[in-house]
C-alpha cells in the first residue's frame, strides 16, 4: 500500500475540473472557509474516506479516456506531501495534473521555506487555479473557475519566471 490520503470524494471522470477528461480528487481539510464555498463539507479535518495514491493512480490508468488528475477539496496543500506524490506518479505515466487552492500562487511560493511540501506539489502541477472563491465575484462565464479574482495559471510557465502567468485559453486544445 502506498501513501495515505484523507479524502472527501473521487470523481472517477469530470470534464468541469480542468481541460480534457479528467478524474477529481478531492481532499477532505480546508482552513479557507470562503462564504458561498462549492464544498462546504470538506472543510472539517476529521478523518472522513481513506485514500491511497498507487490505488488511486492504478484506477486512474485503468480509464484510457483520462487526460489527468485534478486534486480539489477542501484544500489540496493541506495533503500537499501526498498530492506530489500522486502528481509525480501522473507525470511518469504521461497524465498531466490541476490543482485548486484557497491559497494565491505568491503565497504558496512564500511559504516554501516553511512549508517544503508545498513547493514538491507545484512543482507537480501543470494547471492551478488560484486564490479563494469570493461569492461577490462569483462567475459562470469562467473557465475552470468560481469567482473573478482566481487566477488559471500555467505553473511550469509561473515557475521559471518567479511571477503568475495565467494559461493561454484560447490555446489550450491545440496541444
Amino acid at each position: 500500500m502506498g501513501t495515505k490520503l484523507n479524502l472527501s470524494g473521487i470523481v472517477s471522470e469530470s470534464i468541469v475540473d480542468g481541460p480534457g477528461i479528467r478524474m477529481t480528487i478531492f481532499t477532505q481539510g480546508c482552513p479557507h472557509h470562503c462564504k458561498g464555498c462549492h464544498n462546504p463539507e470538506t472543510w472539517a479535518f476529521e478523518d472522513k474516506h481513506p485514500g491511497d495514491v498507487d490505488k488511486i493512480l492504478s484506477v486512474a490508468l485503468k480509464n484510457p479516456l483520462l487526460q489527468g488528475l485534478t486534486f480539489s477539496g477542501g484544500e489540496p496543500f493541506c495533503q500537499a506531501e501526498a498530492l506530489a506524490e500522486l502528481g509525480r506518479k501522473c507525470h511518469e505515466n504521461g497524465l498531466n495534473v490541476m490543482s485548486y487552492t484557497g491559497y494565491t500562487f505568491e503565497e504558496l511560493v512564500a511559504g516554501f521555506d516553511e512549508h517544503p511540501d508545498w513547493k514538491a506539489l507545484l512543482k507537480e502541477c501543470d494547471y492551478l487555479v488560484d486564490g479563494p472563491f469570493i461569492l461577490e465575484e462569483r462567475s459562470l462565464m469562467l473557465l475552470f473557475r468560481g469567482s473573478k479574482n482566481q487566477r488559471f495559471l500555467d505553473v511550469k510557465k509561473s515557475l521559471a519566471q518567479g511571477k503568475a502567468v495565467s494559461v493561454d485559453e484560447k490555446t489550450l486544445y491545440d496541444k
